[in-house]
């Protein structure tokens, strides 16, 4: 029988990001890919965020983020938020330290909602990553579609913990098939470790609107990395300035690169939607 029967949960979203929270601090039990991937066949989600005892002096818990298809990422904002939305509380505190395998992320209260520092960006073509040097990150040379009429092309691309391709358009994203074309793009060979596709307008100077594919969970009503990546590459481009407002179909983030340290900073809310147990007989094909 798995750990993880019986075992209480939060079913949360960060502006309709599902994500299902689970505390593992006590370190009796280690999430497997093929307990990520039964748990999300009955409690669907964008993102399981799994706590587990702090590894480093300072840090408050230890986090690995699953995707549904039982794939981990390196980040997750709004995942973070709902994670602050929890701990905070149980720890008596208004600022969190949470480690991931490949960074350190503070999180703080602000006022009813959540910041998150995601880190500084990363923007060499090499620690996207990508296949090749495509030349500027800023827009790289890709295209997807027809040769000479393509459908989308010069992306900017972003690591905010995993990489992102940003696609720019003068329409309404939601214009685009991005059921198609996500997967698709998600998984061209120029992506070595696969790809979030974000279709963006600037709307105006502080509004940018947003859909996004996220690789290992598909359409998605938010990601919060997704945000931080586009808010990244249209400063970068001068369509706005360091801070701005991205709207997801889930709802609003308030996006901000810091120019003291090159941080990035996302706000947002967090919300509970119910709370649970995970039934044994899920787990009964995990083994």
């Amino acid at each position: 029988m798995s750990g993880l029967a019986n075992r209480p949960y939060l079913k949360m979203n960060g502006i309709g990001n599902e994500i299902v929270v689970l505390d593992l601090t006590d370190g009796s039990h280690a999430v497997t890919p093929a307990e990520a991937r039964a748990i999300a066949a009955h409690e669907p989600f964008d993102q399981l965020m799994v706590l587990y005892p702090p590894q480093q002096v300072g840090s408050d818990a230890f986090m690995r983020i699953f995707n549904g298809d039982g794939s981990q990422s390196g980040a997750c904002g709004n995942g973070t938020r709902c994670v602050s939305w929890y701990l905070m509380p149980v720890l008596g505190k208004d600022r969190l330290m949470l480690q991931t395998p490949t960074s350190l992320v503070e999180a703080r209260r602000a006022e009813a909602d959540f910041t998150v520092d995601m880190g500084p960006p990363a923007l060499d073509w090499q620690a996207i990553p990508l296949a090749r040097d495509a030349g500027d990150t800023r827009a790289i040379d890709y295209a997807y579609g027809p040769a000479g009429a393509p459908v989308l092309q010069s992306p900017s691309v972003v690591n905010m913990g995993n990489p992102h391709a940003v696609f720019w358009i003068d329409r309404d994203p939601a214009e685009i098939d991005l059921a198609t074309i996500g997967p698709a793009i998600e998984h061209d060979p120029l992506f070595p470790e696969r790809v979030n596709v974000s279709i963006a307008q600037v709307r105006d100077s502080g509004h940018i609107v947003l859909r996004v594919w996220e690789r290992g969970a598909g359409l998605t009503r938010a990601c919060g990395s997704a945000a931080c990546a586009t808010g990244v590459a249209a400063a970068r481009l001068g369509y706005t300035g360091r801070r701005t407002r991205i709207s997801l179909p889930g709802g609003d983030l308030r996006i901000e690169w810091r120019e003291a340290d090159g941080h990035v900073l996302m706000t947002g809310a967090a919300e509970l939607e119910h709370e649970g147990r995970f039934a044994a007989s899920w787990f009964a094909d995990a083994a």
